[in-house]
């Protein structure tokens, strides 16, 4: 039986990332950057007022003294009365000079008259119109933006490798790029197997079932941050099956089977992926989803995951294997999910000698803020795989190997899962 830790690192080596394709920047978020952006013009491009109030000189404000005037006599701003001669609104593309002590209002972001060096605040000043007097002083290069303050040309504004976030996709406007070269979130085609299934639009006879895998799994990887296809139930005679993996392998950078490790069905699918590439089928030491399997399609090169027909097992061998390698394509540093101690409220009984990822609600304390959490897998004998009380987990209770029972109050290791299952 593998490791779950041999199997994570066997799967690592098989993903095959998109190529770099050029986005319009409003729609680069959360994509991982594909080249270096450099600016090739200063930002910002002119001298601007950094807050509303008045273009002055500092020397006119007592800010700085001339050198001739004898420094144990401190210039009062008080005493000073600037005339206004004049106003920029921000956008004006009128160029003014300013004189020896005058003062001209301005707006923020409007360009800097020539001569004057600072801005007055209006918070700081009588916030006169026709004259102003400053009630303290103001120095030299105070509430301006200089050209070049952010960037200065040839400075890198986004690198490559970096993750797109609203700061960035600022920067990449900021620089005049309307477009940048991404690697586009992973394409994901996602369908269940087995000649049980049937649609959910469907009202299911003796023998049949509703589809749930394709869509609970569909939406894991839109969650993951995929571009996801659901092509719903795999059946038909080989050379179909072929024919729809081939399109699949075409159009995506990661397949994914739930029910294709165990059934007739199962081992159809399976002749067809070994006909047109490679296959692994194991037994993984972790529970629910033991049994599963990766493969390969050789043209062109893209994994193939074989997960279990039950739903929960299906998405937990997701959350373990799949989900990682969708975050690390998208370039996310930490591609796991955040682990917290948390003390468990109920008991928990775990397989020997197998990884435990058990459904479970994590709550806080309202007194202490401790992490508690209470196991929704197994509860009162019954098995950890049934889909009942899926949809109240938010995380997943791991259990080492050599673990076989938790007793309440003990701390376990917890992945939290901000959307509840």
């Amino acid at each position: 039986m593998r490791s779950v830790d041999h199997q994570r690192e066997l799967i690592r080596h098989a993903v095959v990332n998109p190529e770099p394709v050029r986005r319009a920047i409003g729609s680069a978020l959360g994509l991982l950057c594909a080249e270096e952006v450099v600016a090739t013009r200063p930002m910002p491009v002119f001298t601007q007022a950094a807050i509303d109030g008045y273009a002055v000189r500092a020397v006119d404000v007592g800010g700085e003294r001339p050198l001739a005037e004898n420094p144990t006599e401190p210039v009062d701003p008080q005493t000073v009365s600037l005339p206004v001669v004049g106003q920029v609104a921000a956008g004006s593309r009128e160029p003014l000079r300013l004189a020896p002590k005058q003062a001209i209002r301005v707006a923020t972001g409007a360009p800097l008259p020539a001569l004057a060096d600072a801005v007055l605040p209006l918070a700081w000043s009588d916030q006169g119109v026709q004259r102003v007097t400053p009630t303290q002083p103001v120095k030299s290069g105070e509430f301006i933006r200089r050209v070049g303050d952010d960037i200065q040309p040839g400075d890198v504004a986004v690198s490559a490798g970096s993750l797109i976030g609203p700061a960035q996709i600022g920067l990449l406007a900021a620089v005049g790029r309307s477009k940048v070269l991404v690697y586009p979130r992973p394409r994901v085609t996602i369908c269940s197997v087995g000649r049980e299934l049937i649609d959910i639009d469907r009202t299911p006879g003796l023998g049949q079932i509703l589809d749930v895998n394709s869509y609970a799994l569909a939406a894991a990887a839109q969650e993951a941050g995929a571009e996801v296809f659901r092509l719903g139930i795999a059946a038909g005679e080989p050379d179909r099956l072929k024919e729809m993996l081939l399109a699949a392998a075409q159009n995506s950078e990661v397949i994914v089977l739930a029910g294709a490790v165990g059934g007739e069905g199962a081992i159809q699918i399976q002749q067809v992926i070994a006909e047109i590439g490679n296959l692994d089928t194991t037994r993984v030491a972790m529970h629910p989803g033991s049994v599963q399997g990766i493969g390969m399609i050789t043209k062109p090169r893209v994994p193939v995951f074989l997960l279990p027909s039950n739903p929960v097992s299906a998405l937990v061998v997701f959350e373990v294997f799949v989900r990682p390698l969708i975050r690390l394509a998208l370039g996310k540093r930490n591609a796991e999910r955040r682990i917290v101690q948390a003390r468990t409220v109920t008991a928990i009984d775990s397989q020997p000698g197998r990884r435990g990822y058990l459904r479970a609600r994590l709550m806080r304390d309202a007194q202490t803020g401790d992490y508690l959490v209470e196991c929704l897998s197994g509860v009162d004998g019954a098995p950890a795989h049934l889909l009942a009380g899926m949809g109240e987990a938010n995380a997943l209770i791991r259990i080492p190997e050599e673990v076989t029972s938790v007793k309440p109050g003990e701390e376990v290791d917890v992945l939290f899962i901000t959307e509840a299952w």
